[in-house]
């Protein structure tokens, strides 16, 4: 069996435009950081920067060397184009009007 001893996890990276998902197989004990360039995902998007953007698996921010565990899914974020305070604070003036 080829697969013998590989784990499965998830890729994934949203843009406004497009998502993609890309389920691999790893060995154990396989970082973020190795998944991440073994997926494509870098090839396909050359904006993602592993040295700016944060990564994390299910919602929580974790280290490029964190090992992988079954069924993890790595989520690579995109920088913030705005300040989620200063939109909502525009947003309750323009409410307020």
């Amino acid at each position: 069996m080829e697969n013998a001893g590989k784990i499965r996890v998830e890729i994934a990276y949203a843009r406004p435009d497009t998502q993609i998902i890309v389920p691999l197989e790893v060995s154990p004990g396989t970082a973020v950081e190795e998944a991440i360039r073994h997926s494509g995902v870098l090839e396909s998007f050359p904006e993602i920067d592993l040295g700016t953007n944060k990564v994390g698996i299910f919602g929580k921010l974790v280290k490029l060397d964190t090992h992988l565990r079954a069924g993890d899914r790595i989520e690579i974020y995109r920088a913030l184009i705005a300040d989620p305070k200063e939109v909502r604070r525009k947003r309750a003036a323009e409410e307020d009007k």
